[in-house]
């Protein structure tokens, strides 16, 4: 059993069981799974896949960042204050160098807020032709405005 779950690292015990039923071990699952807390096996933990950017069509893209303002994401944090109230708050990160190029925090953020925000960063220094750039990064406004 411990061969089995070193050879096969992601097998738990039910299905190292099974393998050993097909070698004609007379064992259940019972059985192979107090053995199995007794040698203190563990099946690690799987790593998680990155999350997908999807498109309309259905395709999927995920552009892995090779320099400095490459590739940004950005996210909404929702929050209560003690009173109850909904406070939002909008993070851009620069994906190469993980650094948070912007907070901005409001009760109520539009996706105009969200344009307005990443045109002022494409404004920034390193930024060639900032306004066409930004014009073909931001289209038209998100499907959620």
């Amino acid at each position: 059993m411990v061969e089995l779950a070193t050879q096969y690292g992601r097998y738990g015990y039910r299905r190292i069981t099974g393998m050993l039923q097909l070698e004609q071990w007379r064992v259940n699952h019972k059985r192979v799974e107090r053995l199995w807390r007794q040698e203190g096996l563990k099946v690690p933990k799987r790593q998680p896949k990155r999350r997908r950017l999807w498109l309309n069509d259905g395709s999927c893209i995920r552009l892995r960042a090779e320099h400095r303002d490459h590739v940004w994401s950005y996210d909404f944090v929702l929050t209560r204050t003690h009173d109850g109230r909904a406070v939002r708050m909008l993070t851009i990160l620069d994906e190469y160098t993980r650094e948070c190029l912007a907070i901005d925090v409001a009760r109520k953020l539009t996706s105009e807020d969200v344009l307005e925000r990443l045109t002022d960063l494409c404004d920034g220094p390193g930024m060639a032709d900032s306004a066409s750039r930004a014009h073909q990064m931001f289209p038209s406004p998100p499907p959620w405005s």
